[in-house]
């Protein structure tokens, strides 16, 4: 349990998986478009090769592993037609993102964005969730030189945010993320229904939803 010792004056949000249930959305993606290259993928595959990784560097992984004749910018493309459509006609927040975000907010507590996935996919979530006023700060990992798990694209949220990692806390609910932000040395809360899983061990805090997040802020934080 933290102790009332660390005031939070900005938090960092993954997007996929932690403001969005948009995780189901790309396995579909990924199992739907491979199929049309007779190539046969599971959900567990889609976790185990591309979860929290950046588009073109999935698009690559499923072409290198099975060898596909396929320009792999085509494939990025194919995947991401299909995230946008589903997250634009299907996409629910995760539990608890309106109270937390409001309440944030209702706390002067400065909110970025530092996601892998890219902008036209940030304009899907944000469209559908009605996210624009929380998140004056967008980042994403398409425009950094290297992806997550490298640190680029939460350093560059700290950067605009013009914060010290100190200052900040990161949620993000892969394991490519959590790496990603403790390299940019940022307590970070992990948030998984699976939580207590060995691979999630380097998390400061790990718990099951953003309701958790928000009982734990208003406990043990100052905010």
């Amino acid at each position: 349990m933290a102790q009332k010792m660390m005031t939070v004056k900005n938090v960092i949000f993954d997007m996929d998986g932690v403001l969005i249930d948009s995780e189901p959305f790309w396995a579909e993606a990924q199992i739907e478009t491979l199929a049309g290259y007779d190539v046969q993928i599971t959900e567990p595959d889609c976790e185990k090769y591309t979860r929290g990784i950046r588009i073109d560097e999935s698009a690559q992984i499923w072409i290198d592993l099975f060898g596909l004749n396929v320009d792999y910018k085509r494939l990025k493309q194919q995947i991401l037609d299909s995230v946008c459509e589903k997250i634009a006609t299907q996409g629910e927040a995760m539990e608890g993102i309106d109270e937390l975000l409001r309440f944030l907010k209702q706390n002067n507590v400065q909110i970025a964005l530092a996601t892998s996935s890219d902008r036209r996919v940030i304009k899907a979530v944000f469209d559908r969730l009605s996210l624009w006023e929380y998140f004056p700060i967008q980042c994403t990992a398409a425009e950094e030189e290297l992806a997550k798990p490298h640190p680029a694209v939460y350093l560059t949220a700290i950067k605009r945010l013009n914060a010290t990692p100190k200052d900040c806390i990161i949620i993000e609910d892969s394991v490519v993320g959590l790496i990603a932000a403790k390299a940019a040395n940022v307590r970070t809360f992990l948030v998984n229904p699976k939580f207590a899983e060995a691979r999630f061990a380097i998390a400061d805090e790990r718990m099951a939803s953003l309701i958790d997040v928000l009982a734990r802020l208003k406990s043990d934080y100052l905010i």
